[in-house]
């Protein structure tokens, strides 16, 4: 199951109500390689949607029901962010401005240069890829912070401060090749080749 999912193509979701722009683009999309599926609302999406599937949404900004750039405001705002392409007849400049500052990669006016699109989607695709390999270095950083002993995290904190392994000795109350014992551990552990690295990985935690 996890090797299929690394090997699907990324899937290009298009959510607009007109079925003639959603047949057109999706027959773009899968021309140039990628899985496209479509729906016509965002109700209609939100039933159907696996979060886990990479790739990218081209919303519409005007539809039924909740609006295009509401929905892209909402995904910004929630647990699993999504790379968004908008398209709509009609964009003005307070528009686009409020969607670029929600993470829209792009917003087109329609009709949509077929070029203009597909570089935005390549643009949207390699984002989410960023954003999802991302997240799964953070998961193995917090899997491998959490195997730490207690003495092990207090000696990582101050390490990351700067701290000498005298020092850390001094502030611990404990003897320095303990310390040196305690910290080789943390650093394979947590898979650290520095300290400079060592505060690199904290970043993601």
């Amino acid at each position: 199951m996890i090797n299929d999912r690394k090997n699907r193509r990324p899937t290009v979701i298009v959510i607009d109500d007109d079925q003639s722009v959603r047949e057109a683009l999706k027959g773009l999309f899968e021309s140039v390689g990628l899985s496209a599926e479509t729906h016509g609302s965002v109700k209609e999406f939100i039933a159907a949607d696996d979060p886990e599937k990479a790739g990218c949404i081209v919303l519409d900004i005007r539809l039924p029901g909740q609006s295009g750039l509401e929905f892209q405001e909402a995904l910004a705002n929630s647990t699993l962010p999504r790379s968004v392409v908008l398209i709509s007849a009609h964009v003005d400049v307070p528009m686009a401005v409020r969607a670029m500052k929600a993470g829209a990669i792009d917003v087109l006016s329609k009709p949509v240069r077929e070029q203009d699109l597909l570089e935005a989607v390549n643009r949207a695709i390699a984002n989410d890829a960023a954003r999802r390999e991302e997240k799964t270095a953070k998961v193995g950083i917090q899997s491998r912070y959490m195997t730490l002993t207690e003495r092990e995290r207090q000696i990582m904190a101050l390490v990351i401060a700067g701290r000498l392994n005298k020092q850390i000795a001094a502030e611990l109350q404990i003897a320095e090749p303990t310390v040196k014992l305690h910290r080789g551990h943390m650093m394979q552990k947590m898979k650290a080749t520095s300290v400079a690295h060592l505060v690199k990985i904290a970043d993601g935690l």
